[in-house]
């Protein structure tokens, strides 16, 4: 979600999957892909800056949490093989047999 500022100057946040299109009219109108028409303070590019920043981190919190996002544009995560197993560390505790290993 993003945050913006209506005419009135009241904050509100915005849903970044449902825009549809961010217009200069001269106001910055924003469609939402309800058909909805939210008039803003910011200007397109402050929006579109926004809008990259928010997906940026989505992304770069995707790869924190194990998936990586390939040259293709794809995401992939790490094959079970690959994958650490902490269960065959020395000195580590079975969980299933309460058996120190």
């Amino acid at each position: 979600m993003i945050q913006l500022t209506r005419l009135n100057r009241h904050i509100l946040w915005v849903n970044s999957d449902l825009l549809k299109f961010v217009e200069n009219t001269p106001d910055t109108v924003i469609t939402l892909a309800s058909g909805e028409k939210i008039v803003v303070l910011e200007d397109v590019e402050t929006i579109v800056d926004r809008l990259i920043e928010f997906r940026r981190r989505l992304l770069e919190g995707m790869s924190v949490y194990g998936s990586t996002l390939s040259s293709d544009g794809l995401f992939s995560r790490p094959r079970k093989e690959d994958a650490h197993d902490p269960r065959h560390d020395a000195g580590s505790a079975d969980v299933r047999s309460g058996t120190s290993g």
